[in-house]
């Protein structure tokens, strides 16, 4: 499911139907207007929000330079996308680092919202980074909080330091001495939640602050609870002033609410943003991109960055090399499949190309299963068959589905597909590849 595909979906609904007219009347921007106005309320956007950001697209939509444009409907558009960015924050937000080690995070937050298992993606995200962080557990009201904290410090090859029910604040002092003995450079604390904002809750992260003097303060919320995650930032604010905001689950948000809101009504920039389960699955915040994806631009940046995360340059370099001597085989096709799961969820991935982030895609477009499907086709081949399909014919064919318990049918559908994958690279090699003819199926 792509980010924000409600939202995104209503938007672009709106903006073919400008831009299909050749000039705009001040009525019809205004008509334009009361939509996206319906569209971002429906989206669970903030309603001081969606007041202040409609008048400013309005004044500056209204004016002569637009609507004696030749591209009105254009126009428009990137209005609505400067005016995207600006709500969520102009400019990606950096981690800041204290200038004597270690820098200190406190993540905070209510149960549920996936913040002791964030504090295992920050941790991984830092260590990409040349760091060395140190996990505290400071959580000793819910139950096994600490254990999965080791569970999950354990899976990023992160030492957990803890000391069970021992007061939070003190738990977390110590933490620091072991840091500055050890050389570790950041610490991660992670504090207790509770299911609703209560005094005893903000009177312990509170003492924590005042005991650690923490770099960031890190809100952890759950983008799917729309404008409730709105209403517990403004409160963790109001008594910590928070430094950041880390939006998880925002891969399972159709709607964008919290994501679009949460910048314009705390005045604090969301960091970080939650894009699925994996330890991996963690991703800065960059208001350009999150405004071009939300209006079906496209993400070219962070698909490359997700790509090179994947792929190694000593890879990518094979398959430049394989794509220009026109020599890719079945075992190339393999290593496509593997670094694609890598990347991650593969509607999201299309979602960042340019021109498909609305490109409405069924469950046989992309089948994640039937991908697993023919990786297991590919390993009951032998190395002669991955390297020339083109012997595999019907005898073949029934031994290979037999071997990986799948169907001649499914076998066939690899060939094919892998043979339309061929002249695509053929045709891209040859600078003849368009997207024109609509919908496409894809070779995953």
């Amino acid at each position: 499911m792509a980010l924000f595909s409600g939202l995104s979906e209503k938007l672009n609904h709106i903006f073919s139907k400008l831009k299909s007219r050749g000039k705009l009347t001040e009525l019809e921007i205004k008509q334009a207007m009361r939509e996206i106005r319906i569209a971002l309320l429906e989206a669970d956007v903030n309603f001081g929000v969606v007041k202040d950001f409609i008048a400013r697209v309005s004044e500056k939509a209204v004016g002569e330079q637009i609507l004696k444009s030749l591209t009105p409907g254009q126009q428009v558009v990137k209005l609505v996308n400067d005016q995207l960015i600006e709500l969520m924050g102009s400019t990606n937000s950096k981690l800041e680092v204290s200038s004597k080690p270690p820098t200190v995070i406190m993540l905070c937050g209510l149960q549920g919202a996936g913040k002791t298992t964030m504090c295992g993606k920050l941790s991984q995200y830092l260590i990409k980074q040349g760091k060395k962080p140190l996990l505290v557990g400071c959580d000793i009201y819910r139950p096994a909080a600490i254990n999965q904290l080791k569970i999950v410090g354990k899976s990023v090859n992160t030492e957990v330091y803890e000391r069970g029910t021992q007061k939070p604040a003190k738990t977390a002092v110590e933490a620091i001495d072991v840091a500055n003995s050890k050389g570790y450079d950041t610490v991660i604390i992670d504090t207790a939640g509770r299911l609703h904002i209560d005094e005893a809750l903000m009177d312990e992260l509170k003492e924590i602050k005042k005991a650690t003097s923490p770099t960031e303060i890190l809100l952890t919320v759950d983008a799917m609870t729309g404008q409730d995650a709105v209403t517990v930032a403004t409160t963790f604010n109001e008594q910590l002033d928070i430094t950041g905001v880390i939006l998880t689950k925002l891969d399972g948000d159709t709607r964008g609410g919290a994501a679009l809101s949460i910048k314009a009504v705390t005045g604090k920039p969301i960091k970080f943003c939650g894009i699925g389960e994996k330890s991996g699955d963690l991703e800065p915040f960059y208001p350009d991109r999150m405004a071009s994806r939300i209006l079906g631009m496209g993400d070219v940046l962070t698909l490359i960055e997700k790509a090179q995360s994947a792929v190694s340059e000593e890879e990518m370099k094979k398959m430049e090399k394989k794509f220009r001597e026109a020599s890719f085989t079945l075992d190339d096709f393999l290593v496509q499949f593997e670094s694609l799961k890598k990347m991650g969820n593969m509607s999201d991935l299309i979602g960042m190309i340019p021109g498909l982030g609305n490109l409405k895609l069924s469950e046989k477009d992309i089948d994640e299963a039937r991908m697993e499907k023919f990786k297991a086709i590919i390993h009951s081949m032998t190395k002669q068959e991955r390297d020339k399909p083109e012997i595999i014919k019907s005898s073949r064919r029934k031994r290979i589905a037999d071997g990986s318990g799948t169907t001649i049918q499914d076998v066939n559908q690899l060939l094919k597909q892998f043979d339309q994958t061929k002249e695509l690279m053929k045709r891209m090699k040859n600078g003849s590849f368009n997207m024109k003819g609509g919908k496409r199926k894809f070779p995953f």
